[in-house]
């Protein structure tokens, strides 16, 4: 892995809040933020359709006859593609840009939900839960690439944040809207709709996205203020040209990506226990109706997107009072991770109120910190079309604790006889591990070397 020697120099700091461009002021000069609102619904979507399973699964279950082994398969099926695709989308999203790729990657996953309400079993629910995978793949290094090439480096992560909060509402939104569904129609009525609602995003999508280069509405003031900024533009591209060629495989040479993947490795494993076993959880182990799981189960998820947006203000506040970047994503990343350690706790809280407390409290924590993980890739980028491939390595390994975690924790729970202290103690250890990597694993926070 190639790595930069002891011996250079530190790392400056970065520009201060004086030498930052003015920002641009009035109405009509804040295009910038209505591409991050637009990122933000189309990650809503890709959440709602990838959470509507685990809401609808304890339905599910009776009708398809589906074991909490199986469970955990099922909820897993998603992941693999989803992780493998991760590689192809991003290296796709450089080459062929965000509008096209992001749009045709919504067009499958929502055709996959709308066909999860017609499956008949198990394999036809495994395949339609692959397929779904495979076209989400693009949700997130698509948002990650736009915001590269829409918004200077110091407003850089609260944008991220406001997109990255798209998990977390289509997530919580999933609770009540699937349940309701579910209770007043059937399990199969719920898929149809949610697919249906990503069919509503595409056209927005394809209608309002453009390049900056490209967009009517963008005025020259704002996109001045872009570009000064350091948003990686069609100019960049164009300087870094006669730049020597990284490839997409040497990409893996540099000890930062590997520190990335770890640590985001260890960050999702935790999310994606709220995302596919939290529901089940609050059933089982805290005894909560379906009702009742449809009014408190949003609460983590309601809770984490200000914890999300408090990430993304924290760390692009510190950018401009001019700590180094290298300060700043370690700060956010490191205190957040460790704090959401916090989950383990639960296992030794008797109330549900307590539980629901702690689970909240970890959740906020570690969207604390997503807000700087969708920032690395831009951040680290050794050009400006390597965006989206880091993106999308840094999610693939991500997304291998979304495969590993659901089939972990439904085995722990079949062999402690459905008791959830191993699966939180686990995740906890995994948070601590997260901060420890990139506390010490990644060392400078600056554009990869070109070798």
């Amino acid at each position: 892995m190639t790595t930069r020697s002891v011996t250079e120099s530190e790392e400056p700091a970065a520009p201060s809040g004086a030498s930052l461009p003015a920002r641009p002021r009035g109405r009509g000069k804040n295009v910038r933020w209505g591409i991050a609102v637009l990122c933000f619904g189309g990650l809503a979507v890709n959440y709602l359709d990838r959470s509507t399973l685990s809401v609808a699964l304890p339905s599910m279950s009776d009708d398809l006859r589906i074991g909490p082994e199986t469970q955990g398969f099922i909820l897993s099926a998603f992941f693999f593609t989803y992780a493998l695709c991760q590689l192809p989308a991003g290296a796709l999203l450089d080459k062929y840009g965000v509008k096209r790729v992001f749009a045709i990657g919504a067009i499958w996953w929502s055709v996959a939900t709308v066909g999860m309400g017609l499956v008949r079993g198990v394999g036809s629910l495994v395949g339609a839960r692959m397929l779904l995978g495979a076209g989400e793949a693009a949700g997130y290094p698509a948002p990650a690439k736009a915001v590269s090439r829409w918004f200077p480096r110091h407003e850089r992560t609260l944008a991220n944040s406001v997109w990255d909060n798209g998990a977390r509402v289509g997530t919580a939104i999933a609770l009540p809207l699937v349940t309701m569904l579910v209770s007043a129609f059937h399990w199969r009525v719920a898929f149809i709709a949610c697919g249906l609602l990503g069919v509503l995003w595409i056209i927005g999508w394809w209608r309002l996205y453009h390049e900056p280069a490209d967009h009517p509405k963008l005025t020259t003031e704002e996109r001045a203020y872009i570009e000064a900024g350091g948003a990686h533009t069609d100019e960049t591209a164009a300087q870094e040209a006669d730049a020597p060629e990284v490839r997409w495989r040497d990409l893996f040479r540099y000890r930062t990506v590997w520190g990335m993947m770890l640590g985001f490795f260890c960050l999702n494993y935790v999310i994606y226990f709220f995302i596919t076993w939290f529901p089940s959880y609050l059933v089982d182990e805290r005894g909560f109706d379906l009702l009742k799981l449809g009014f408190f189960g949003t609460v983590p998820g309601l809770v984490a997107i200000f914890g999300s947006l408090l990430g993304g203000f924290t760390a692009d506040r510190l950018l401009r009072k001019g700590w180094s970047t290298t300060r700043v994503r370690k700060t956010c990343l490191v205190s957040g991770t460790l704090c959401s350690s916090v989950i383990a706790l639960t296992v030794v809280v008797p109330t549900a109120s307590g539980a629901l407390a702690l689970l909240s409290l970890s959740y906020a924590s570690l969207t604390f910190s997503t807000a700087s993980v969708a920032s690395l890739p831009a951040d680290v980028a050794p050009t400006a079309g390597h965006v989206a491939s880091l993106a999308g390595i840094q999610n693939f390994a991500s997304n291998v604790a979304g495969i590993l975690g659901p089939i972990v924790t439904g085995f722990l729970l079949a062999s402690s006889g459905g008791s959830y202290v191993v699966p939180l103690l686990v995740s906890g250890a995994l948070s601590v591990v997260g901060a420890l990597t990139y506390a010490f694993v990644i060392k400078r926070v600056e554009p990869l070397p070109v070798r």
